[in-house]
């Protein structure tokens, strides 16, 4: 049984991410991760801007969602979200980079909060806050 929590997110995140064809159809990219974080890129295409050439939210949305549901899944538990919040700040556009950088907040028993920064170039864009709910099931990964 594997318990270093290093050992354990990259593990955890491997198996996800090895199945994640949503994620991966849009273009992301896993960063980092580590227990309790993650860091996923995606550069925004040109079928990924509304009629304002500008990005659709539901693009960065989705970063920033794969982004909580690596950082919550990187205990070796499979995780749920149970609820988002998502503020955008600033329009991303066709060829932007963006950052997606999710960080616990808290995990009590099952359940958790997560903050979670997309970013262009360092500027922050669009913030999203995760709520998660932690199931019965171990990440088959980092079980024996």
């Amino acid at each position: 049984m594997v318990t270093d929590p290093q050992q354990i997110a990259q593990l955890s995140t491997q198996e996800m991410w090895r199945t994640d064809a949503a994620s991966q159809g849009l273009g992301m990219q896993l960063v980092a991760v580590g227990p309790g974080t993650a860091t996923l890129q995606m550069t925004i295409r040109d079928d990924m801007v509304n009629g304002w050439s500008i990005a659709h939210g539901g693009f960065i949305t989705a970063l920033a969602d794969s982004a909580f549901a690596v950082a919550c899944n990187s205990h070796g538990v499979v995780t749920v979200a149970a609820s988002i919040d998502v503020t955008f700040l600033a329009p991303a556009h066709r060829g932007d980079v963006l950052v997606a950088t999710a960080t616990e907040r808290v995990r009590s028993g099952r359940n958790g909060i997560y903050d979670v920064d997309v970013t262009r170039d360092g500027e922050v864009i669009a913030t999203l806050q995760g709520r998660s709910r932690a199931t019965s099931r171990t990440n088959p990964a980092v079980t024996p």
